[in-house]
């Protein structure tokens, strides 16, 4: 059956793409969910207006995704954090990393942006993946230190 994706369905394809799916996935997925929409024949028109939209949207994404990555790259965060023996009672997690981030440097990123691991336990310099929107892909280095 073909249908015309109104919004991006992970594995499946994005928004304004016309695409065969089986039957049944779409008559109790994609229909009722109003993911998608029956491709009939005047389709195309609509579907191209949706990739423009898409396109526009992304690039506008990307743009400012590569902004805060030319302030953040090569920028080390120092966050202060109680510790003994070079052990930190608690950890740095990314809703710490993110608020520092804001603080030093005024760039504005989402918790979700940062891939880590395990929550940071120890002083030292840590470095954390960050994939912002757009595929915009860098590493931040994160400089943990012993509060007085």
């Amino acid at each position: 059956m073909k249908v015309l994706l109104r919004t991006d369905v992970d594995g499946v394809g994005k928004r304004g793409d016309i695409i065969d799916v089986a039957g049944g996935f779409a008559r109790n997925h994609l229909l009722p969910a109003g993911k998608a929409i029956v491709a009939s024949d005047g389709v195309e028109v609509q579907a191209a207006a949706m990739r423009r939209s898409r396109d526009l949207r992304d690039a506008r994404d990307r743009e400012g995704s590569e902004t805060v990555a030319k302030i953040l790259v090569g920028n080390t965060i120092t966050i202060a954090a109680r510790a003994s023996n070079e052990r930190l009672f608690g950890s740095v997690s990314t809703a710490d990393i993110v608020r520092h981030v804001e603080e030093q440097t005024g760039a504005i990123i989402d918790r979700n942006d940062l891939v880590l691991a395990d929550p940071i336990k120890m002083v030292g310099e840590h470095n954390v993946r960050v994939e912002l929107v757009g595929g915009v892909v860098f590493e931040l280095t994160v400089n943990v230190v012993a509060e007085d």
